[in-house]
């Protein structure tokens, strides 16, 4: 089980040595994540990708239980309504499970639009130039990592992750 880190940073050039010194630690550059206003350049630095930087995971999740819900609901009114003999589980599961799919791809398309909201406390920090450092470690590796980084003095720790699944 892996913890997220969280750290601003100030600017592009301490972003760049404190990543340096995490992968000189032995940290993978897909567990090191940047994420920065649009507008700033931040070079080789590895980017926060579609799945740190929006709610597109919460966004399924929703969309899959609020739309198998719906699906689930239509297919008994469906098989109450017309009389389908012998098929009403049929139509159902069938209605449950486009329902389901079709709540995944709406809530899914929406949420890439929308800024991962365990994100939300660090926005304005963001939006006024500083660069947050997430950085995914082994439970037994945080209090190291997280005095790396703090070894640092612009660096500002802004927390832990509660959990992250085991696979990267």
């Amino acid at each position: 089980m892996r913890k997220r880190l969280y750290f601003l940073l100030p600017d592009v050039a301490s972003t760049r040595r404190i990543v340096d010194e995490l992968l000189l630690s032995r940290i993978d550059d897909h567990h090191i994540h940047v994420l920065a206003r649009e507008d700033m350049d931040l070079g080789d630095l590895p980017r926060a990708n579609l799945l740190q930087s929006s709610d597109i995971v919460h966004g399924i999740e929703q969309g899959l239980i609020i739309g198998g819900a719906t699906g689930l609901i239509g297919g008994i009114v469906a098989s109450i309504a017309i009389s389908f003999g012998s098929m009403p589980g049929g139509i159902i599961l069938a209605s449950t499970l486009a329902g389901a799919l079709f709540g995944l791809w709406v809530s899914g398309m929406v949420a890439t639009n929308v800024r991962n909201s365990s994100l939300r406390r660090f926005e304005q920090a963001i939006d006024a130039g500083q660069i947050l450092l997430m950085v995914d470690v082994p439970r037994q590796r945080m209090d190291e990592i997280s005095r790396l980084v703090r070894s640092h003095g612009e660096a500002r720790d802004g927390g832990i992750e509660p959990g992250l699944p085991a696979f990267p």
